[in-house]
């Protein structure tokens, strides 16, 4: 399968109303860092620092949870993951539009190296990673 072409249905929505429109969501981004004259502190080096510490908010919500209590979250945690997941967005969108990188290609190209590396008849119903496997 070549992601280049599409994610083809899978975790699309029925109609556009929940695509991401990621150079719209950019430029917005960029305007909003522009008017408060935040772009000097937007570097690759803070933007990733930035990046890190919200996957790690994210992940003190979820830090003493059973793999049950993470998969059922109360409606103030749901809204605190919704926050943080945001946040990561934010700061990914930011890096990736410093940077120059398209993240629809970086994706499609992720995805067609994870498909090499995990083909469904090796890797079905199985976590381990494909540079353990065989051994």
């Amino acid at each position: 399968m070549a992601w280049r072409h599409g994610f083809q249905g899978v975790g699309v929505a029925s109609d556009d109303s929940d695509l991401l429109e990621v150079t719209a969501l950019q430029h917005q981004l960029r305007q909003f860092a522009d008017v408060r004259d935040w772009e000097q502190f937007h570097s690759p080096k803070n933007l990733a620092m930035a990046l890190a510490g919200e996957a790690g908010e994210l992940l003190e919500i979820f830090q003493w949870l059973s793999e049950t209590e993470s998969r059922e979250l109360t409606d103030d945690d749901r809204a605190r993951v919704a926050e943080e997941i945001a946040d990561l967005q934010i700061y990914l969108l930011r890096l990736a539009d410093v940077l120059r990188v398209s993240l629809q290609a970086a994706v499609a190209d992720k995805m067609d190296q994870n498909e090499r590396k995990y083909p469904v008849g090796e890797s079905k119903g199985n976590a381990t990673k494909y540079s353990r496997r065989g051994r």
